[in-house]
């Protein structure tokens, strides 16, 4: 059995401790566009790019206020 949980937030984000948790994200940004994806579906899919990221290294998450980056958009769910 798969347990999907589900967040809602103001931003997209990809964090180091949602690893692993099979999360659904639904965020809304500042034109109001909701977008969902699975969280592991993204990391997994640009992993590498990801653990590159400074950001990422230091505070152990990247986000995105404005959108989904474009290089992961073929990973949203169409609602």
């Amino acid at each position: 059995m798969i347990t999907t949980n589900s967040i809602t937030t103001k931003r997209f984000v990809i964090r180091q401790s949602l690893i692993g948790k099979n999360t659904i994200i639904t965020f809304k940004n500042k034109k109001n566009d909701t977008v969902s994806y699975n969280h592991d579906d993204v990391y997994n899919a640009h992993k590498a790019r990801f653990d590159a990221m400074n950001c990422f290294a230091k505070y152990k998450s990247y986000t995105n206020t404005n959108a989904m980056p474009a290089f992961c958009r073929n990973l949203a769910i169409q609602s």
